[in-house]
């Protein structure tokens, strides 16, 4: 991310292993701290600050702000680039590692995490930051346009998946801007785009394991073109589909969220060692 004209040393380059592209659009900063609305007393958490381009921002409108960096060589930058925020905590490692649960039990504030994503790592990390939504508050990430597309998208088009279903079972999906290859350095060869993932006070259709549910959703899209007689072949019949109103014949893209679930607690309903679950969902 790009560095402020403040900045006293000299930052490193984008280094391809780490997926880095600066931001460097002063107008699409803007847009985007705007769209996150940060305010004091927030406890706020910056993905791969990089240069520097939101945490100044974020930094002017909270005076406090934690960062997730991975690259060595961004880190003392960072340091003399914010010396004169106290209140500014850089955490050494991977993201993908990362505790968020343990930061947000502290001080008992939820989360609002915020991050221009490398595209390498950005499935993977959404995943694990969904593993920790009850930390979380809401989460504010630049992405490939691709992906963003995926998270937002509707049941029955060509960009709903396994992503799709995932994460909106645990949050409302917000698409909200564009961003262009031309706001980076070095530029990107895709379009960027913001989104907002906001998980859920109440979930709309709980599922009694979710842990099963994760696994019945990754079968279903293990071949998209298939049907659901085929891709769950292994863990429920035809008529025992048909029973829940769904037909076999159909493909994962075309079941919304909830039929997903449906699946999922029938199965979970016909294990005899969890009762309660079963007890909890009538």
């Amino acid at each position: 991310m790009a560095t402020r004209s403040s900045d006293r040393s000299p930052m490193p380059r984008a280094r391809k292993r780490f997926g880095q592209n600066f931001l460097r659009d002063g107008g699409v900063i803007s847009r985007i701290v705007r769209a996150i609305g940060p305010r004091s007393g927030e406890r706020l958490v910056e993905i791969g600050p990089g240069q520097g381009a939101l945490t100044g921002p974020l930094l002017e409108a909270t005076g406090a702000l934690e960062v997730i960096e991975l690259d060595r060589d961004l880190i003392p930058g960072l340091r003399v680039q914010f010396y004169d925020y106290p209140e500014f905590t850089i955490h050494e490692g991977d993201a993908l590692k990362f505790d968020f649960h343990a930061l947000s039990q502290q001080d008992g504030r939820p989360l609002r995490v915020v991050g221009n994503l490398p595209y390498n790592i950005s499935t993977p990390l959404i995943f694990h930051l969904l593993s920790a939504r009850g930390a979380i508050r809401d989460m504010h990430f630049m992405l490939q346009k691709e992906v963003v597309e995926r998270l937002a998208a509707e049941p029955g088009g060509p960009d709903w998946g396994r992503l799709s279903v995932m994460t909106q079972y645990h949050c409302a999906v917000e698409s909200l801007f564009v961003v262009p290859p031309g706001a980076f350095v070095p530029q990107p060869k895709v379009d960027s785009a913001i989104v907002r993932l906001t998980p859920h006070a109440e979930l709309p259709s709980p599922a009694l394991d979710e842990a099963h549910f994760a696994d019945v959703v990754r079968e279903a899209f293990g071949q998209r073109r298939k049907t659901l007689r085929n891709n769950l072949k292994g863990m429920i019949d035809a008529e025992a589909l048909a029973a829940l109103g769904i037909d076999p014949g159909r493909r994962p893209q075309t079941l919304r969220v909830e039929e997903f679930v449906a699946i999922s607690n029938h199965l979970a309903g016909l294990q005899p060692e969890n009762p309660a679950a079963t007890e909890t969902c009538s």
